[in-house]
């Protein structure tokens, strides 16, 4: 429950005469009773030179809104220290758009408005002004002047403290950390490794312990501060074709010290390639993503070389974002991690099986966010995008007029001045056989698809947005297991059937996509995956100096 400290009028007189110099005189951590000493000073160290974000606004801006919005007081507070440790820096715009911690943060407080019901954060202007921001997926202009972004900004930040308040156990995600879930300027990424690492609390609660993920990862960030502390690890500068089992070259030492720096194998300082390096090779080809052959590539050589200061970056902002995970459901959930071009079926802590599958490729980057699958659709037609009518198959129809009959496609008419085309169910089908539904804005779904080969690859990134399934049969009986009509034999039948049929599930199932390219899997092995869409160069560009 929130507490009233103060009326409202006597905080806002406190707000405008902190010092005369926009500075309040708490330490902001301090048990004291005075209301000054729970706001943050106001950070006057940010700047636009050394800022997270590029856009400011002024701080009687947040002071009209507390007071014309009626914002309760320990609310109120909150919100003013979150702001003065930014210097009134944007949290959730840059000048091109929503940042990526906002569509993090709008994500989770989309799932628990429509499927929690919560109805404390139920804002419908909010909702309809998100709605349309996320949709922009290649971004926008923001001026900090326009008062519709600076309402929306704010509201965003009340919605997110409330958010915390209510969906954490009382004290895990203190205020400071609070204020610092969004990055507020660049740092020296060991610097803030050891602050997170070294942090204690009198009341022993830590955010850590209510995100599983995140301690996993911050148990391996404290590990690899360690080792670039101790001068990181050696540079692989021979080509793979000259590390082959059975060699021997100093090469292979320093192949060896490498993996044993980073533990994936054992002590060893004989310079030749020897079974042991061999099943070094497997380990951190699987931590990579790749066929765990044991055969070094030069694919896995620059992974290999990639600096250790360069894995710490990659950490913390990992890290980050996992700060804006949907609180994992104790039931059915599926998960897939874009970057890892894995799909998850878990119930509560137990997984279920694995599936490789193919994302979106750069130009069509599959987004993050969650829903609940709630349907199958068997013997699907495909509704092609407008975007694919028409940078694909009307100039295909140009080159051949009897396209849309070779591909099993058809016009059902037309949609500002574009045919509206659709591919019937058969073989030839994008969508194969079988299709999941789980409603989003995005139009993101999974499917089957006639394009097997695609599953033999490491990196499969290839689709137009949507999330292809190697084994569709093994999810529409899994998701169809609690519907006994739902049998193997008619499962088989209506995927084949050539005429579609929507089945709704009895109980739908929580899907979770994210982007993480760090984590730690249920055997506590810590993976690093590549960088599809640039994500993490962009943010990480602006979260650490250079």
């Amino acid at each position: 429950m929130i507490k009233i400290i103060l009326p409202a009028c006597i905080f806002f007189v406190t707000l405008i005469s902190c010092n005369g110099n926009g500075q309040d005189t708490g330490n902001g951590d301090s048990d004291s009773s005075s209301t000054e000493k729970k706001i943050t000073k106001r950070d006057f160290s940010i700047s636009a030179a050394n800022a997270y974000n590029n856009l400011f606004f002024d701080s009687t801006i947040l002071v009209k809104f507390l007071a014309d919005n009626k914002v309760e007081v320990d609310i109120a507070r909150r919100i003013t220290s979150f702001y003065n440790a930014r210097n009134y820096q944007f949290a959730w715009f840059t000048n091109n758009g929503l940042t990526e911690q906002a569509r993090g943060f709008w994500n989770m407080h989309n799932y628990q408005t429509t499927y929690a019901n919560d109805s404390l954060l139920k804002d419908k202007a909010l909702q309809t002004k998100m709605d349309n921001y996320s949709e922009e997926a290649d971004g926008f202009t923001v001026s900090a002047s326009d008062q519709g972004i600076l309402k929306t900004e704010l509201k965003l930040t009340q919605h997110f403290i409330l958010y915390t308040l209510n969906n954490y156990e009382d004290g895990v995600v203190k205020r400071r950390e609070m204020e610092r879930f969004i990055p507020r300027k660049k740092e020296d990424p060991i610097l803030l490794a050891d602050s997170l690492i070294s942090k204690k609390h009198k009341d022993g609660k830590y955010y850590e312990d209510a995100n599983n993920s995140y301690k996993l990862l911050k148990n391996e960030l404290e590990k690899y501060v360690a080792i670039a502390k101790a001068g990181g690890w050696p540079q692989i500068t021979v080509p793979a074709k000259q590390l082959k089992k059975g060699t021997s070259s100093p090469a292979i030492v320093q192949l060896k010290k490498r993996l044993q720096i980073s533990g994936d194998m054992a002590a060893d300082t004989t310079p030749v390639f020897n079974e042991a390096l061999e099943a070094g090779i497997r380990n951190i080809q699987a931590r990579f993503g790749y066929t765990p052959t044991g055969i070094v590539t030069d694919a896995l050589i620059k992974n290999l070389n990639v600096p250790v200061l360069d894995r710490v970056k990659q950490l913390l902002l990992n890290m980050g974002r996992m700060q804006w995970m949907v609180t994992e459901p104790k039931g059915q959930m599926i998960v897939v991690n874009i970057p890892e071009f894995v799909l998850h079926v878990k119930e509560g802590a137990t997984k279920v099986f694995d599936m490789p599958v193919v994302v979106g490729k750069e130009a069509h980057s599959t987004m993050m966010f969650t829903g609940n699958l709630n349907q199958v659709v068997f013997s699907p037609y495909w509704n092609v995008p407008s975007s694919i009518v028409k940078n694909e198959i009307l100039p295909a129809m140009q080159r051949n007029s009897n396209y849309l009959a070779s591909q099993n496609m058809e016009s059902t008419g037309s949609d500002g001045g574009l045919p509206v085309i659709r591919q019937l169910p058969g073989p030839k089908n994008s969508l194969g056989k079988v299709k999941f539904l789980f409603p989003n804005s995005f139009n993101i779904y999974f499917h089957d698809t006639p394009a097997k080969a695609l599953f033999d690859k490491d990196r499969r990134a290839y689709s137009h947005g949507c999330i292809r399934l190697s084994d569709p049969v093994k999810m529409a009986n899994y998701l169809l297991e609690e519907q006994p009509e739902w049998t193997a034999e008619k499962i088989d039948e209506a995927m084949n059937s050539g005429n579609e049929k929507y089945v709704k599930l009895k109980n739908a199932v929580p899907v979770l996509i994210t982007y993480y390219t760090a984590w730690v899997d249920e055997a506590g092995l810590l993976h690093f995956a590549e960088d599809i869409y640039g994500h993490d160069k962009a943010v990480i560009a602006k979260m650490f100096n250079n």
